[in-house]
């Protein structure tokens, strides 16, 4: 597994130019968010799909990230926005700080190649979701582009369909365009 995002380079993750890689309502669609989801968005960085989350729910958004200074960045975004609904933990993907079944939806946004250990994180994904919940996945394919990670450490989508297959969640692969494709996952 890869490297972590530096947090230096926040502003790219706002930038007007990533509506082009992919927007916040082509998430929230495939989520079917509704005004009545608890969400989990894991990875939150500084919450450029965060906040259009925040403004779909009546629930809380939970945004989690391990680094604080990307918090700090939502923080100031939400403020911005005018979005007072979200809860911002410090956290691993390995160690989710949420209780056992808290979350109707989960976004994990292009951070599934930096986690270690899949596994644990596959687990932490089941506790805290609700038994009808749905999980994202969005991921660099494995193509030359000028954003994300370097191509040796992009998995592919079918092999990471595959991983959580075998940990008891289904779902489809959705291609977003030909940098990123989506996993859409549930339990049930």
């Amino acid at each position: 597994m890869g490297h972590r995002f530096n947090p230096d380079k926040a502003g790219k993750l706002l930038d007007p130019k990533r509506r082009e890689l992919i927007t916040p309502d082509t998430v929230i669609n495939l989520l079917e968010i509704k005004s009545s989801d608890t969400i989990a968005d894991l990875g939150a960085g500084n919450g450029y799909f965060t906040v259009p989350m925040a403004h779909r729910t009546e629930k809380q958004v939970f945004a989690v990230d391990i680094e604080p200074k990307m918090l700090a960045l939502l923080k100031e975004h939400a403020a911005n926005e005018n979005a007072t609904n979200i809860v911002y933990l410090e956290g691993n993907l390995e160690e989710i700080p949420l209780e056992n079944q808290s979350s109707d939806k989960a976004l994990i946004a292009f951070v599934t190649h930096e986690v270690p250990h899949l596994d644990k994180m596959i687990e932490e994904l089941k506790r805290i979701m609700k038994p009808s919940g749905k999980i994202l996945i969005l991921e660099w394919d494995v193509v030359e582009s000028e954003s994300g990670p370097p191509l040796h450490e992009r998995i592919p989508s079918a092999e990471l369909k595959k991983v959580f297959e075998a940990n008891g969640l289904h779902g489809d692969v959705h291609q977003i365009n030909e940098q990123v494709y989506a996993l859409l996952l549930s339990a049930d």
